[in-house]
């Protein structure tokens, strides 16, 4: 199959992602050749600096330009009127069919998928048996069908997942697999809504599309694309999925825009850090429930639907009879307070130093607030913000604080209401 094929490839191609250069840098040498998306030469003419990533071959940053390198094009997309445009064509999109679609999909994952109305979109978690998450995903109703979109180092196991999933339901229920011949755009920043209204139809008013939801469109004249209105910056913006043949003309004319730049992995490692969310295989993993990761507000409010029903894999392991969250013994949080950058897997104390409490997930310096930041996680009784913590950074302990995220304030789209 196309998930077994994929998940071979992907195997091999993530074991050498010990990404060193801001967390993105070539890993061992492998023969297994990285996949180029279709943007791989205009890449290299604005001057990517191209690393391997999920088994691609991705621009980590922009080297030779006046707005190129992490911290120009991490500000750049925080900068009122300007907007980030990054390539995720890495990333897995599905379309789910069937008349059983969302019976289905609400087994996988912890979401309410049904009470999705036609163009509303969600995050949601992929669940396993224990409650861990095996990833997290964008969901959005289309109508005539689901569209999901899941992480590219995951893919392969996602949908290896689904079809054993599928194999035991009972009911009516398809997936599509888009492959490479779908490519992916973010334009994420205050100036995206400007600078992609460039490219839509007269009849798209962006002043009325809520923050998640998506609709089918034409860009720049091309049918058979698709906007939807989220991302993973902390800004507004959207995410333009297109057919691999006009992804070069569609991103060019983008990048024609003055207000647009270029932007890689690094930035988007360090904008979406700063903006508290998680990047899965770091933040997330099988072993961490919905609950630890602080992302139980998915599940819907207490009393929901999916919070007294449950009925998704490891939800006897998440919630008690009643709909409530079970106690856990850790949970995600902000730090900061270090004089220099924590990385991934340096450990946390409690603040006389004697205990360790926890460990660190994710770690930069944020351009924006000029210090250091990081995600992790601590025992239940030391989540809480403020408490203060020591940092083991280089074999050195630092002061440190518990925090709360987002670092940076976010601000995702509100419709005005005389607009709504």
């Amino acid at each position: 199959t196309v998930a077994q094929k994929l998940l071979q490839h992907s195997s091999k191609s993530c074991a050498r992602q010990v990404l060193t250069r801001r967390g993105f840098a070539a890993g061992t040498a492998s023969s297994e050749p990285l996949v180029k998306t279709a943007l791989y030469d205009l890449h290299q003419e604005l001057g990517g600096d191209m690393v391997p990533f999920a088994g691609y071959e991705l621009p980590v940053l922009y080297k030779g330009g006046e707005n190129g390198g992490v911290m120009k094009e991490h500000l750049w997309c925080r900068s009122e009127g300007k907007a980030a445009l990054f390539d995720v064509s890495h990333m897995g999109q599905i379309r789910w069919h069937g008349k059983d679609r969302t019976p289905f999909l609400e087994k996988v994952v912890v979401g309410d998928i049904a009470g999705l109305k036609k163009g509303q979109g969600c995050l949601s978690l992929i669940t396993n048996e224990n409650g861990g998450i095996l990833d997290d995903t964008v969901i959005t109703n289309a109508g005539d069908f689901v569209y999901m979109v899941v992480n590219g180092a995951t893919k392969a196991k996602d949908m290896l997942h689904f079809q054993e999933q599928m194999t035991a339901f009972d009911g009516d229920v398809a997936m599509e697999y888009l492959e490479d011949d779908f490519q992916l755009l973010a334009l994420q920043g205050p100036g995206a809504a400007a600078a992609v209204a460039k490219l839509l139809p007269s009849s798209v008013d962006l002043v009325k599309m809520p923050f998640m939801t998506g609709h089918d469109t034409t860009l720049d004249g091309v049918e058979g694309c698709r906007i939807t209105r989220c991302g993973y910056t902390g800004e507004d913006g959207f995410e333009i999925a297109m057919p691999a043949a006009h992804a070069v003309s569609i991103a060019s004319k983008l990048l024609e825009d003055p207000t647009v730049n270029p932007t890689g992995l690094g930035a988007r490692d360090s904008l979406r850090l700063e903006a508290g969310l998680c990047l899965y295989g770091n933040d997330l993993n099988e072993e961490i429930t919905p609950t630890q990761g602080t992302l139980g507000w998915t599940m819907g409010p207490p009393g929901s639907r999916r919070r007294v029903e449950g009925g998704f894999l490891g939800a006897d392991k998440i919630l008690t009879p009643e709909g409530k969250f079970q106690k856990v013994d850790k949970k995600r949080v902000g730090i900061m307070g270090m004089k220099a950058p924590a990385r991934e897997h340096a450990e946390i104390y409690s603040a006389d130093g004697t205990e360790l409490i926890g460990e660190v997930t994710s770690g930069t310096f944020s351009p924006c607030l000029k210090a250091p930041i990081a995600m992790g996680y601590v025992t239940t009784p030391n989540a809480k913000a403020e408490t203060p913590v020591q940092v083991k950074i280089r074999n050195k302990m630092q002061a440190a604080k518990i925090t709360k995220m987002p670092f940076v304030p976010s601000r995702y789209y509100r419709v005005p209401e005389e607009s709504s």
